[in-house]
C-alpha cells in the first residue's frame, strides 16, 4: 500500500493509528468527536472512521492548545477555525502567587474522584483500571491528573496518615494503578528520533515519582520526548546523564524541603556540551513543593504546576527559522 507525502495511506488512518501518532488514548479522540466535533471528515464505507492529514493537523493543534492551558471547548473552536491562540510565552518562572479561587470541579469529576478512592479502599484492581482509563479518555491526561488522580491520591494518603498502617495497602494499590495508567500514555510513540529529550529525575533521597510520571505522560501527548530516570538519582549519575544525552531541559523533583538540592540544580544548569562556538546547556526546572521558599537562582525555573511546566518545556521545541525545532539555547 502506498502512502501520501504526509505518511498516511490513501485511505487515511484508523483511530488507533492516530492515537499512537499523537500519544493520546483512542477514547480521548472519540470524546473530542462527540463533544466538539473533532471527528474524521469522512468514514470509509459509511462506517469505519478514517482520518485524513487535515484531520490530523486539527488534532495536533488541539493537543498543543489544551496542554498550554486553553480550555478544551475553546481549543477545539480555535483548532477547527485555524485561528489558534498562541501558548503562554516562555519566561522565567518565579514562586507561584496565590491566584483567584477556582470554582469547584464539575460534579461528575468530583464523583469520579470519589469513585476512584472507593475502588482503592475495596482493593478492586479492575475497577481502578477502568476508572483511570475512563478519566483520561474523557478529560485528557492533564485534567485527569489534576482533578481525579492527584486528589484521590491525596485523600487516600490522608486516610492512611490518620489510621496508622491500616490503609497502606490501599495507597500502594492506587499508586501502582495510577503509575500504570500514566506509563501507558507515556509509552505511546510520537517523538521524532534524535530530538533532544526532557530529562526527568528525582533529586537524591527523593522517592516520590508519580508527579514526574504525569509530566512524562503529558509530554508524550504533545509528541515531545522525555527520558525518565526515576527516584533518588545520585548526583553524579544525573550529571553524567545530562552530559551524555544533551537534554533540552532537566526537571528535578523534590517532594520535601529536606530533599531539595540547590547546589546540584546549579551544577546541572551550568553543565555545557557541544563544540566550541555551538555550546549548549539545559533549561532546569525545579518542580515539587520541596523547592518552596526564596526565588531560585538566575537561570533556574520554578513552574507553579503541571500546566505551567508544560508551557515552559514546549518552548525549546517550538519551530524556529526554516521550520526547524529548536533545542537548548546556545551559549558562547
Amino acid at each position: 500500500m502506498t502512502e501520501s507525502p504526509h505518511g498516511l495511506s490513501p485511505h487515511g488512518l484508523t483511530t488507533g493509528d492516530v492515537a499512537r501518532r499523537l500519544g493520546v488514548a483512542p477514547t480521548t479522540l472519540r470524546s473530542w468527536d462527540r463533544r466538539y466535533g473533532l471527528g474524521p471528515a469522512a468514514r470509509q464505507d459509511g462506517r469505519h472512521r478514517r482520518w485524513t492529514a487535515e484531520d490530523l493537523s486539527v488534532l495536533r493543534e488541539m493537543c498543543r492548545l489544551t496542554a498550554s492551558g486553553v480550555p478544551p471547548a475553546e481549543a477545539a473552536r480555535a483548532a477547527l477555525a485555524g485561528t489558534a491562540t498562541p501558548p503562554p510565552p516562555v519566561r522565567p518562572v518565579r514562586a507561584p502567587r496565590p491566584g483567584p479561587p477556582q470554582g469547584p470541579p464539575p460534579a461528575d469529576v468530583r464523583q469520579e474522584c470519589r469513585g476512584l478512592g472507593r475502588a482503592a479502599v475495596r482493593l478492586d484492581a479492575g475497577a481502578l483500571e477502568a476508572a483511570l482509563g475512563a478519566a483520561i479518555g474523557r478529560h485528557g491526561l492533564v485534567a485527569a491528573w489534576e482533578e481525579v488522580m492527584a486528589p484521590a491520591l491525596h485523600a487516600v494518603g490522608r486516610k492512611w496518615e490518620k489510621s496508622g498502617e491500616r490503609y497502606v495497602e490501599v495507597e500502594h494499590l492506587l499508586s501502582w494503578h495510577v503509575s500504570t495508567a500514566l506509563r501507558r500514555v507515556a509509552s505511546a510513540p510520537g517523538a521524532r528520533p534524535g530530538t533532544p529529550p526532557v530529562l526527568l529525575a528525582c533529586v537524591p533521597g527523593e522517592q516520590h515519582t508519580l508527579a514526574l510520571e504525569a509530566l512524562a505522560a503529558a509530554l508524550a501527548e504533545l509528541g515531545l520526548p522525555a527520558m525518565m530516570l526515576g527516584a533518588a538519582v545520585p548526583a553524579e549519575a544525573l550529571e553524567q546523564a545530562v552530559r551524555r544525552t544533551g537534554p533540552a531541559a532537566v526537571v528535578l523533583w523534590s517532594q520535601a524541603r529536606c530533599t531539595a538540592h540547590p547546589l546540584l540544580a546549579r551544577r546541572i544548569a551550568d553543565t555545557m556540551w557541544g563544540v566550541k562556538g555551538a555550546r549548549a546547556r539545559p533549561a532546569v526546572l525545579l518542580a515539587g513543593p520541596g523547592w518552596a521558599g526564596p526565588a531560585p537562582d538566575r537561570g533556574l525555573l520554578r513552574p507553579g504546576g503541571l500546566r505551567e511546566a508544560l508551557a515552559v518545556l514546549a518552548g525549546p521545541y517550538a519551530p524556529g527559522p526554516g521550520g526547524r525545532r529548536g533545542g537548548a539555547p546556545a551559549q558562547s
